[in-house]
């Protein structure tokens, strides 16, 4: 059979240049031996497209038309030989003939130019979809990274990781079955229940289904408790991590860990940090807090409502970070707030590579069962909507759009502006803005009073709402514990605990005698802070 054109998509895709789904190999006269780890690095990630006869600098050098025949058939053979693949696998090679003009060249990776001889040369075009299994190459696995087949059969964790994209079943889901309900924390549990109660009586005027619920039917409803494939009947992981203390979660998940990190003008190490190492509610608590601790607030209109453009922004990328992060990968979480951007990056179990479009994007769930917690609770909506709340939010509060990269390590990057940096306040640009108070010492000493005290207005300005609250609050009643404190602006106690620390260091308030019989003072004055 004469061999066909090649076509204009298939051209495009070789004019491209390699990445982690397009390889070419030279293959002039015989079929280099690489190209089996090709074949596995493709199944073994997302699938792609292998052209024999093309230069790795996009230009197309072709087959010898004799040799063609004998490399097709010596590839189908050997895909189909469990002994070099395994398991076997049923590709097609199809020859493609291109005639050129001479005039395309390519910069090669030496820097030299290669120009396309005129003529008509002969390629061979090999799609490679993703497997269902790992696929082995010699008994050896390789998975694709860029533009590269690497060989990672002697490093368990990135073999893991194979293992986990080829099976449906999620690492959250793992069974422990010497845990029980009773393990668990039962005022996480109530404020799950309570926080989706309010939630759906609010937007919709019903009662949840939770709230007449006991802590076991709640679990069970929300596959929290299951049976798995070998019989295994318990409590999940994902509910450990939810409602499991800080002893359990170490037991079940010891590389769990988020790192909160400020660098702005310490660039060496940090300005700010907060090592999290609980549970997910409380995590998600200490992460809006560190965000909202270090970025200006801005109201914006959305539609006709004025909303908190920083705090829908956080609510998004911290509950994506903790429901979609997997769990099964060691990487530690990080939160990273820097002068120009705010950068977040988890474990993930990629469905593909590269950057995300809005447009195109297709959601896949990570860890539903997570995922159904935050989504009653509020503190999360529906599959995708996150992507694009985040890409509204992030052009109301800096102009710019946001990135999301997918991988084995997802990251979102969120532009920020020079004003989303300039905060007052201990430790922030106060100092900076003083002096630029002292500078103007040629005017009137009352106008340079006046300057300060729209410092102090500043500082009292910049606080979260919810340190608002446990301001109102600690002025109702200063005797109240932080355990107090925790129930009455419904925050967990390490929560509140973090807000008061936030507070004292604002120099908002301070304590007066022991912990037992003392009693909090609100610090009204500049004089007084």
């Amino acid at each position: 059979m004469d061999a066909k054109q090649l076509p204009n998509d298939l051209l495009e895709k070789i004019r491209h240049g390699e990445n982690f789904q397009i390889e070419y190999k030279e293959a002039f006269d015989a079929l280099p031996k690489n190209v089996y780890d090709t074949v596995s690095s493709f199944s073994n990630r997302e699938g792609g497209d292998l052209f024999l006869g093309v230069h790795d600098c996009t230009v197309i050098i072709g087959i010898k038309p004799d040799a063609v025949a004998h490399i097709i058939n010596s590839f189908v053979t050997t895909v189909n030989n469990q002994d070099k693949i395994n398991p076997a696998l049923y590709l097609t090679a199809t020859e493609y003939i291109y005639e050129s003009d001479g005039s395309y060249s390519a910069v090669m990776k030496n820097g030299k130019t290669m120009h396309e001889e005129a003529g008509i040369h002969h390629i061979i075009h090999i799609h490679i979809p993703v497997a269902p299994t790992v696929v082995r190459n010699s008994n050896r696995i390789y998975d694709r990274n860029n533009d590269a087949d690497i060989d990672i059969t002697n490093f368990a964790d990135q073999v893991y990781q194979c293992y986990a994209r080829k099976q449906s079943f999620y690492f959250v889901n793992k069974v422990f079955p010497y845990f029980t309900v009773s393990d668990l924390r039962a005022d996480l549990i109530e404020r799950a229940r309570k926080m989706a109660v309010n939630k759906k009586r609010l937007q919709e005027g019903k009662r949840h289904e939770w709230a007449d619920m006991d802590d076991e039917e709640l679990l069970r409803t929300s596959t929290l408790i299951v049976t798995d494939e070998n019989g295994k009947h318990g409590i999940t992981l994902a509910a450990i991590l939810l409602f499991g203390t800080d002893e359990m979660i170490g037991s079940a998940c010891a590389h769990h860990k988020t790192d909160c990190i400020v660098r702005v003008y310490n660039q060496d190490r940090y300005d700010d940090r907060d090592v999290i190492l609980t549970n997910l509610l409380d995590s998600y608590d200490r992460m809006i807090a560190f965000g909202q601790k270090h970025l200006n607030d801005s109201f914006v209109l959305d539609g006709l409502q004025s909303v908190s453009a920083r705090d829908a922004i956080l609510r998004e990328i911290v509950s994506n970070s903790l429901a979609h992060r997997d769990y099964s990968n060691p990487y530690v979480a990080q939160f990273l707030i820097e002068k120009d951007r705010i950068t977040v990056k988890n474990g993930n179990r990629a469905h593909g590579i590269g950057a995300l479009s809005i447009k195109t994007f297709e959601p896949f769930p990570k860890n539903p069962s997570i995922s159904k917690v935050f989504r009653e609770m509020g503190l999360a909506d529906e599959l995708g909507s996150g992507m694009r709340n985040s890409y509204k939010f992030t052009k109301l509060y800096s102009g710019a759009e946001p990135e999301f990269i997918e991988g084995d390590i997802f990251k979102i990057i969120i532009p920020l502006t020079t004003g989303a940096m300039t905060k007052f306040g201990p430790g922030t640009d106060i100092e900076t803005n003083t002096e630029n108070v002292s500078e103007g010492l040629n005017t009137s000493m009352e106008e340079l009073n006046t300057s300060i005290e729209k410092i102090n207005t500043s500082i009292e300005k910049d606080l979260t709402d919810t340190e608002k609250t446990v301001l109102s609050i600690i002025q109702s009643d200063d005797t109240l514990t932080i355990t107090e404190i925790a129930k009455q602006s419904n925050l967990s106690r390490s929560g509140a605990q973090y807000i008061m620390d936030n507070l004292k260091g604002k120099g908002m308030i301070k304590r007066s005698g022991s912990k037992k019989n003392g009693k909090w003072i609100i610090v009204n004055t500049a004089e007084e802070r």
